[in-house]
């Protein structure tokens, strides 16, 4: 069976919830800023960094989060 999707590596990209309600789509809030009453946790930020809770992307545009636990499959 011919294989019809790919994992490709490497992605830079940007991923957050931090639009404080200015999208015109439902947004879940970050429970980590949730939890510490801030807007300055992002998922990923291009060039600079993955949140370490961040376990990926889901379709369409559903972010996997481990918070407040340790992502297991994050490497260090």
């Amino acid at each position: 069976m011919e294989q019809k999707t790919k994992k490709l590596f490497g992605a830079n990209m940007d991923i957050d919830l931090t639009s404080s309600g200015k999208v015109d789509w439902k947004q879940s809030i970050c429970p980590w800023n949730e939890k510490e009453g801030v807007n300055s946790h992002k998922c990923a930020v291009k060039d600079t960094s993955i949140c370490e809770y961040f376990c990926g992307i889901e379709y369409l545009d559903t972010v996997s989060c481990c918070f407040p636990n340790k992502n297991p499959n994050r490497q260090e």
